[in-house]
Protein backbone atom coordinates (compact mmCIF):
# COMPACT_ATOMS: atom_id res chain seq x y z
CA UNK A 1 0.00 0.00 0.00
CA UNK A 2 1.15 3.87 -1.26
CA UNK A 3 0.40 6.23 1.71
CA UNK A 4 1.87 9.98 1.13
CA UNK A 5 3.97 11.61 3.86
CA UNK A 6 4.33 15.99 4.03
CA UNK A 7 7.61 16.95 4.98
CA UNK A 8 7.96 20.68 6.10
CA UNK A 9 11.01 22.00 6.07
CA UNK A 10 12.67 25.64 6.51
CA UNK A 11 12.83 26.05 2.49
CA UNK A 12 9.93 24.30 1.17
CA UNK A 13 7.13 21.48 1.68
CA UNK A 14 8.10 18.01 0.39
CA UNK A 15 5.93 15.46 -0.93
CA UNK A 16 6.86 11.85 -0.53
CA UNK A 17 5.05 8.85 -1.97
CA UNK A 18 5.58 6.47 0.41
CA UNK A 19 5.82 2.75 -1.01
CA UNK A 20 8.68 0.18 -0.78
CA UNK A 21 10.65 2.60 -2.26
CA UNK A 22 9.68 6.03 -1.50
CA UNK A 23 10.42 9.30 -3.66
CA UNK A 24 9.92 12.70 -3.62
CA UNK A 25 7.22 12.92 -6.23
CA UNK A 26 6.97 17.54 -5.96
CA UNK A 27 7.89 20.35 -3.74
CA UNK A 28 4.92 23.08 -2.74
CA UNK A 29 6.44 26.47 -1.19
CA UNK A 30 9.87 26.39 -2.21
CA UNK A 31 12.00 28.36 -0.32
CA UNK A 32 9.58 29.19 2.31
CA UNK A 33 9.80 27.79 5.71
CA UNK A 34 6.83 25.47 6.57
CA UNK A 35 6.16 25.04 9.96
CA UNK A 36 3.22 23.20 10.43
CA UNK A 37 0.93 20.62 8.58
CA UNK A 38 -2.11 18.51 8.76
CA UNK A 39 -4.27 16.68 6.68
CA UNK A 40 -8.05 16.70 8.42
CA UNK A 41 -8.73 13.24 8.64
CA UNK A 42 -12.68 14.29 7.79
CA UNK A 43 -12.40 15.60 4.72
CA UNK A 44 -8.72 15.35 3.00
CA UNK A 45 -7.97 18.79 3.08
CA UNK A 46 -4.06 19.82 3.85
CA UNK A 47 -3.26 22.65 5.54
CA UNK A 48 -0.05 24.37 6.01
CA UNK A 49 1.34 27.07 8.37
CA UNK A 50 4.38 29.24 6.65
CA UNK A 51 6.55 31.60 8.51
CA UNK A 52 7.51 34.16 6.08
CA UNK A 53 10.21 36.35 7.27
CA UNK A 54 8.56 39.51 5.40
CA UNK A 55 4.99 38.98 5.95
CA UNK A 56 4.84 37.26 9.02
CA UNK A 57 2.50 34.25 9.56
CA UNK A 58 0.23 32.78 6.08
CA UNK A 59 -1.85 29.88 6.62
CA UNK A 60 -2.93 27.53 3.79
CA UNK A 61 -5.09 25.00 2.26
CA UNK A 62 -5.80 22.39 -0.66
CA UNK A 63 -8.91 20.40 -1.51
CA UNK A 64 -7.04 18.59 -4.06
CA UNK A 65 -3.90 16.81 -2.70
CA UNK A 66 -1.69 19.95 -3.20
CA UNK A 67 -2.46 20.41 -7.00
CA UNK A 68 -3.57 24.08 -6.14
CA UNK A 69 -3.57 26.15 -2.64
CA UNK A 70 -6.07 28.54 -1.43
CA UNK A 71 -5.19 31.23 1.79
CA UNK A 72 -6.88 31.14 4.76
CA UNK A 73 -7.21 33.82 6.93
CA UNK A 74 -4.89 33.45 10.42
CA UNK A 75 -5.89 33.91 13.61
CA UNK A 76 -5.82 37.46 15.57
CA UNK A 77 -4.84 38.32 18.87
CA UNK A 78 -6.60 41.69 18.07
CA UNK A 79 -5.81 44.02 21.39
CA UNK A 80 -5.04 41.55 23.89
CA UNK A 81 -1.66 42.11 25.71
CA UNK A 82 0.73 39.34 27.10
CA UNK A 83 1.82 39.42 30.83
CA UNK A 84 4.32 41.94 30.32
CA UNK A 85 1.48 44.29 28.68
CA UNK A 86 3.20 44.38 25.22
CA UNK A 87 0.73 43.80 22.19
CA UNK A 88 0.27 40.12 21.66
CA UNK A 89 1.26 39.35 18.56
CA UNK A 90 1.19 35.60 16.40
CA UNK A 91 4.31 34.39 15.70
CA UNK A 92 4.07 30.99 14.82
CA UNK A 93 1.69 28.57 13.95
CA UNK A 94 2.56 25.33 15.49
CA UNK A 95 -0.38 23.09 15.37
CA UNK A 96 -3.57 22.11 14.30
CA UNK A 97 -6.51 19.49 15.31
CA UNK A 98 -10.11 18.80 13.78
CA UNK A 99 -13.19 18.10 16.17
CA UNK A 100 -14.49 15.27 16.18
CA UNK A 101 -17.32 13.53 14.49
CA UNK A 102 -20.21 15.55 15.65
CA UNK A 103 -18.28 18.71 14.98
CA UNK A 104 -17.58 18.28 10.84
CA UNK A 105 -16.63 22.20 11.10
CA UNK A 106 -14.34 22.69 13.98
CA UNK A 107 -10.44 23.19 13.59
CA UNK A 108 -8.74 23.96 16.64
CA UNK A 109 -4.97 25.54 16.03
CA UNK A 110 -2.35 25.76 18.67
CA UNK A 111 -0.04 29.34 17.75
CA UNK A 112 3.33 31.49 19.59
CA UNK A 113 2.69 33.11 21.88
CA UNK A 114 0.74 30.29 23.78
CA UNK A 115 -2.33 30.46 22.31
CA UNK A 116 -5.25 28.06 21.81
CA UNK A 117 -7.76 29.24 18.73
CA UNK A 118 -11.03 27.71 17.17
CA UNK A 119 -12.91 27.96 14.23
CA UNK A 120 -16.36 26.51 13.62
CA UNK A 121 -16.79 27.01 9.77
CA UNK A 122 -14.36 25.20 8.34
CA UNK A 123 -11.40 27.45 8.82
CA UNK A 124 -13.05 30.06 7.80
CA UNK A 125 -12.42 32.41 10.56
CA UNK A 126 -10.37 31.46 14.15
CA UNK A 127 -11.41 32.94 17.33
CA UNK A 128 -9.42 33.19 20.90
CA UNK A 129 -10.12 30.14 23.07
CA UNK A 130 -10.47 32.58 25.90
CA UNK A 131 -10.59 30.69 28.70
CA UNK A 132 -6.91 29.64 28.28
CA UNK A 133 -5.93 32.40 27.56
CA UNK A 134 -7.15 34.15 30.52
CA UNK A 135 -5.52 31.90 33.18
CA UNK A 136 -4.98 33.04 35.93
CA UNK A 137 -0.93 31.45 35.93
CA UNK A 138 -0.65 33.03 32.50
CA UNK A 139 -1.74 36.55 33.13
CA UNK A 140 -1.40 37.33 36.84
CA UNK A 141 0.56 34.31 38.11
CA UNK A 142 2.97 34.41 34.97
CA UNK A 143 3.97 30.77 35.93
CA UNK A 144 4.29 30.64 31.61
CA UNK A 145 7.16 31.48 30.65
CA UNK A 146 10.02 31.14 27.54
CA UNK A 147 13.01 29.08 27.65
CA UNK A 148 14.63 29.37 23.88
CA UNK A 149 11.81 30.96 22.50
CA UNK A 150 10.80 34.55 22.40
CA UNK A 151 7.08 33.25 24.32
CA UNK A 152 5.45 30.30 25.67
CA UNK A 153 3.81 28.41 22.77
CA UNK A 154 0.78 25.65 21.93
CA UNK A 155 2.06 22.69 20.17
CA UNK A 156 -0.05 20.22 20.75
CA UNK A 157 -3.66 19.96 20.75
CA UNK A 158 -4.99 16.10 21.40
CA UNK A 159 -8.97 15.70 21.37
CA UNK A 160 -10.51 12.77 22.85
CA UNK A 161 -12.00 10.63 20.12
CA UNK A 162 -14.53 9.59 22.42
CA UNK A 163 -15.78 12.91 23.41
CA UNK A 164 -15.18 15.88 21.30
CA UNK A 165 -15.61 18.31 23.78
CA UNK A 166 -12.79 16.89 26.11
CA UNK A 167 -9.36 17.53 24.82
CA UNK A 168 -5.48 18.63 26.00
CA UNK A 169 -3.21 20.64 24.93
CA UNK A 170 0.92 21.00 25.85
CA UNK A 171 2.40 24.54 26.38
CA UNK A 172 6.31 25.52 26.41
CA UNK A 173 6.80 26.59 29.24
CA UNK A 174 3.66 25.86 31.13
CA UNK A 175 2.43 22.23 30.83
CA UNK A 176 -0.40 20.46 30.57
CA UNK A 177 -3.77 21.81 30.75
CA UNK A 178 -7.13 19.71 29.88
CA UNK A 179 -10.59 21.13 29.30
CA UNK A 180 -13.77 18.78 29.40
CA UNK A 181 -16.03 21.32 28.56
CA UNK A 182 -14.75 22.50 24.77
CA UNK A 183 -12.22 24.52 25.72
CA UNK A 184 -14.57 27.15 28.60
CA UNK A 185 -12.52 25.84 31.39
CA UNK A 186 -8.76 24.33 32.28
CA UNK A 187 -6.83 23.00 34.89
CA UNK A 188 -3.52 21.84 34.91
CA UNK A 189 -2.42 17.74 34.37
CA UNK A 190 1.34 18.00 35.83
CA UNK A 191 1.12 15.88 38.56
CA UNK A 192 4.20 14.03 38.52
CA UNK A 193 6.16 15.93 36.53
CA UNK A 194 9.76 16.71 37.62
CA UNK A 195 10.83 20.62 36.67
CA UNK A 196 14.80 20.33 37.20
CA UNK A 197 15.29 23.29 36.11
CA UNK A 198 13.26 25.24 38.78
CA UNK A 199 13.72 25.88 42.14
CA UNK A 200 10.89 23.94 43.28
CA UNK A 201 10.80 21.04 40.75
CA UNK A 202 7.02 20.03 41.90
CA UNK A 203 5.31 22.98 40.96
CA UNK A 204 2.05 22.96 39.59
CA UNK A 205 2.62 25.34 36.24
CA UNK A 206 5.67 25.89 34.74
CA UNK A 207 6.72 22.32 32.94
CA UNK A 208 7.77 21.68 29.86
CA UNK A 209 6.03 19.29 27.44
CA UNK A 210 7.86 18.57 24.08
CA UNK A 211 5.24 16.41 23.15
CA UNK A 212 2.03 14.66 23.82
CA UNK A 213 0.29 11.99 23.14
CA UNK A 214 -3.37 10.71 24.08
CA UNK A 215 -4.16 6.84 23.07
CA UNK A 216 -7.42 6.68 20.23
CA UNK A 217 -8.23 3.26 21.86
CA UNK A 218 -7.66 4.31 25.88
CA UNK A 219 -8.62 7.44 26.64
CA UNK A 220 -6.95 7.15 30.25
CA UNK A 221 -3.53 6.59 28.69
CA UNK A 222 -1.49 9.46 28.00
CA UNK A 223 2.21 9.75 26.58
CA UNK A 224 4.36 12.83 26.59
CA UNK A 225 8.24 13.25 26.01
CA UNK A 226 9.40 16.01 28.65
CA UNK A 227 12.14 18.34 28.93
CA UNK A 228 13.09 16.19 32.09
CA UNK A 229 12.14 12.81 31.16
CA UNK A 230 9.55 10.29 29.36
CA UNK A 231 6.47 10.28 31.13
CA UNK A 232 3.34 8.44 30.74
CA UNK A 233 -0.25 8.27 32.42
CA UNK A 234 -3.05 5.22 33.02
CA UNK A 235 -5.58 7.47 34.62
CA UNK A 236 -6.40 10.83 32.29
CA UNK A 237 -2.84 12.64 33.16
CA UNK A 238 -4.27 12.93 37.13
CA UNK A 239 -0.97 11.85 37.71
CA UNK A 240 2.13 10.97 35.53
CA UNK A 241 4.84 8.04 36.24
CA UNK A 242 8.38 8.68 34.95
CA UNK A 243 9.43 5.91 32.69
CA UNK A 244 12.75 7.12 31.20
CA UNK A 245 15.41 4.41 31.18
CA UNK A 246 17.69 3.94 33.94
CA UNK A 247 21.15 4.81 31.75
CA UNK A 248 19.75 8.20 30.78
CA UNK A 249 19.09 7.10 27.42
CA UNK A 250 16.14 7.90 26.36
CA UNK A 251 15.44 10.35 28.70
CA UNK A 252 15.70 13.75 27.01
CA UNK A 253 14.59 14.45 23.53
CA UNK A 254 11.86 16.34 21.56
CA UNK A 255 10.32 13.36 19.15
CA UNK A 256 7.56 10.73 20.18
CA UNK A 257 5.27 8.68 18.56
CA UNK A 258 2.67 5.74 19.86
CA UNK A 259 1.23 2.56 18.70
CA UNK A 260 -2.59 3.15 18.19
CA UNK A 261 -3.41 0.16 18.70
CA UNK A 262 -1.16 -0.64 21.71
CA UNK A 263 -0.68 1.67 24.77
CA UNK A 264 2.06 0.24 25.94
CA UNK A 265 4.16 0.58 23.00
CA UNK A 266 6.07 3.85 22.54
CA UNK A 267 9.79 5.88 20.34
CA UNK A 268 11.50 8.07 21.29
CA UNK A 269 14.48 9.88 18.91
CA UNK A 270 16.51 10.92 22.39
CA UNK A 271 19.20 14.04 22.06
CA UNK A 272 21.98 14.26 24.89
CA UNK A 273 20.92 17.42 26.88
CA UNK A 274 19.29 20.92 26.74
CA UNK A 275 22.46 21.97 26.50
CA UNK A 276 24.21 19.88 24.10
CA UNK A 277 21.61 19.55 21.57
CA UNK A 278 23.42 16.43 19.87
CA UNK A 279 22.60 12.11 19.80
CA UNK A 280 23.98 10.61 22.70
CA UNK A 281 27.80 9.86 21.60
CA UNK A 282 27.23 11.06 18.89
CA UNK A 283 25.43 8.10 17.37
CA UNK A 284 21.37 8.88 15.89
CA UNK A 285 18.90 6.20 17.69
CA UNK A 286 15.79 5.60 18.30
CA UNK A 287 14.43 3.62 20.74
CA UNK A 288 11.65 1.54 21.84
CA UNK A 289 9.65 0.01 24.94
CA UNK A 290 6.52 -2.32 24.61
CA UNK A 291 5.89 -2.27 28.22
CA UNK A 292 5.19 1.44 29.16
CA UNK A 293 8.56 2.56 29.03
CA UNK A 294 9.56 -0.17 31.82
CA UNK A 295 12.55 -1.07 29.75
CA UNK A 296 14.10 0.51 26.57
CA UNK A 297 15.99 -0.94 23.55
CA UNK A 298 17.39 0.75 20.84
CA UNK A 299 15.99 0.05 16.98
CA UNK A 300 18.45 2.09 15.48
CA UNK A 301 20.42 -0.31 12.57
CA UNK A 302 21.06 1.35 9.15
CA UNK A 303 21.47 5.12 11.16
CA UNK A 304 24.76 6.91 11.71
CA UNK A 305 26.12 5.75 14.60
CA UNK A 306 29.29 7.98 14.69
CA UNK A 307 30.36 11.43 14.26
CA UNK A 308 26.28 12.41 13.74
CA UNK A 309 25.30 15.63 15.08
CA UNK A 310 21.17 15.71 13.72
CA UNK A 311 18.67 15.69 16.17
CA UNK A 312 14.89 15.18 15.71
CA UNK A 313 12.69 18.30 16.05
CA UNK A 314 9.04 17.38 18.42
CA UNK A 315 6.56 17.34 15.39
CA UNK A 316 9.23 15.44 12.97
CA UNK A 317 8.88 12.29 13.47
CA UNK A 318 5.74 10.23 12.19
CA UNK A 319 3.98 6.43 12.36
CA UNK A 320 1.37 4.48 10.27
CA UNK A 321 0.88 1.33 10.91
CA UNK A 322 3.82 -0.30 10.70
CA UNK A 323 6.12 2.54 9.01
CA UNK A 324 8.36 5.26 10.40
CA UNK A 325 9.63 7.75 9.03
CA UNK A 326 11.65 11.07 11.04
CA UNK A 327 13.84 14.10 9.56
CA UNK A 328 16.40 15.90 10.95
CA UNK A 329 17.50 19.76 11.73
CA UNK A 330 20.19 19.01 9.29
CA UNK A 331 17.86 17.72 6.61
CA UNK A 332 18.32 14.16 6.76
CA UNK A 333 15.24 11.61 5.84
CA UNK A 334 15.20 8.17 7.33
CA UNK A 335 12.28 5.97 7.18
CA UNK A 336 11.71 1.79 8.33
CA UNK A 337 8.85 -0.04 6.68
CA UNK A 338 8.21 -2.76 9.25
CA UNK A 339 9.70 -4.02 12.36
CA UNK A 340 11.93 -6.59 10.79
CA UNK A 341 13.40 -3.93 8.41
CA UNK A 342 16.62 -1.28 9.34
CA UNK A 343 16.29 2.45 8.72
CA UNK A 344 17.27 3.73 5.44
CA UNK A 345 18.02 6.73 4.21
CA UNK A 346 15.49 9.08 1.84
CA UNK A 347 17.22 12.00 1.53
CA UNK A 348 20.89 14.02 2.53
CA UNK A 349 19.79 16.77 1.10
CA UNK A 350 17.26 18.73 2.85
CA UNK A 351 17.08 21.89 5.05
CA UNK A 352 15.97 21.79 8.79
CA UNK A 353 12.57 19.18 8.60
CA UNK A 354 10.13 21.20 11.25
CA UNK A 355 7.23 18.88 10.82
CA UNK A 356 6.49 14.68 9.34
CA UNK A 357 3.09 13.61 8.61
CA UNK A 358 1.30 10.44 6.88
CA UNK A 359 -2.02 11.98 4.95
Amino acid sequence: MTDTVLIGTAKGLIEVEFGMYPTITQVHFQGFPVTMVYADPRNGRWWVGISHKHWGQKLHFSDDKGSTWLEASVPSFGDRLMSNMNKAVLHQIWTMASGGEDQPNTLWLGTEPGALFVSRDGGTTFELVEGLWNDPSRIIETQWFATGSKHPFLHTIQIDPQDSSHLYVAISCAGVFESIDGGITWQPKNNGLKSAYLPEPDVDIGHDPHNLWLHPKNGNILWQQNHCGIFYSDDGARHWKEVSDDSGVPSYGFAMVIDVLDPAKAWVIPALNDEQRIPPGLSLSVFHTDNFGKSWSSISEGLPDKNCFDIVLRQSFARKGEKMVFGTNSGNVYYRLDNTTSWRCLTNNLTKVNVTVFV
